[in-house]
């Protein structure tokens, strides 16, 4: 392998939990919530999965279907589906549900897993391309660089600033290109079988990790190393 390719959320970094996300929002703009009241709302925005890169809506609205579809082609498709999901969700101010997107796209929002930063120290050391391929609507690279990983990564390949997005083998294409590496020597690290999996349409090696809490999953990234040899 020449080149490892890796998801952003759910991968390398996890958002914070919803309610944190709640919590935080409602600070930051002299909000408050009873404690019971707080957990409901929390648990009906997490339902409506109105958190991006936290759990898939239990049910997206008919009138947002298409929306949710295409989401992560554009920035105003990213931000309009989200929001969309979040205002099923009443809360105290209507201008909260622009604030708490705002809160997600914050380096503070997310953590990066514990294996992370040595992985793709180590892949640069070994001379091995880098490179970040993410279904989003926004720019994650102040979040890398806040958690002091960007320096590890050479390239970062975002749906939005692309107009398409994964499994669309093309985005994976524009990756591997951008580090000049043959597909057929690259391996894609995601989370999700679908979007993830479209790499291996190019001929891509495909590794799978699961979606969980950093602190349920502490070095499932490092096998990474063997495969690349």
């Amino acid at each position: 392998m020449t080149a490892v390719l890796f998801d952003f959320s759910g991968t390398l970094f996890r958002v914070e939990p919803v309610e944190t996300w709640l919590r935080a929002v409602l600070g930051e703009t002299g909000h408050a919530l009873a404690e019971p009241e707080l957990a409901r709302v929390a648990r009906a925005l997490e339902a409506a999965g109105a958190l991006p890169g936290g759990a898939a809506p239990v049910r997206v609205p008919a009138d947002l279907a298409g929306l949710w579809a295409v989401r992560d082609e554009s920035a105003r498709l990213h931000r309009a589906a989200y929001t969309g999901l979040s205002r099923r969700v009443p809360l105290p101010d209507p201008g909260l549900h622009d604030a708490l997107y705002e809160r997600h796209m914050s380096p503070a929002a997310w953590t990066p897993y514990p294996d992370a930063a040595e992985v793709l120290r180590t892949l640069r050391e070994r001379g091995i391309g880098v490179g970040v391929v993410s279904n989003i609507g926004w720019d994650l690279r102040p979040v890398f660089r806040a958690h002091g990983l960007d320096a590890y990564v050479d390239r970062y390949t975002l749906s939005y600033e692309h107009g398409v997005q994964k499994p669309d083998p093309r985005l994976f294409s524009v990756a591997c290109e951008a580090l000049g590496a043959d597909p057929r020597r690259v391996l894609m690290v995601g989370d999700n079988k679908v979007a993830d999996g479209g790499a291996a349409a190019l001929g891509c090696r495909v590794r799978f990790v699961d979606h969980l809490p950093v602190d349920r999953r502490p070095d499932a990234l490092l096998p990474v190393l063997d495969l690349v040899g």
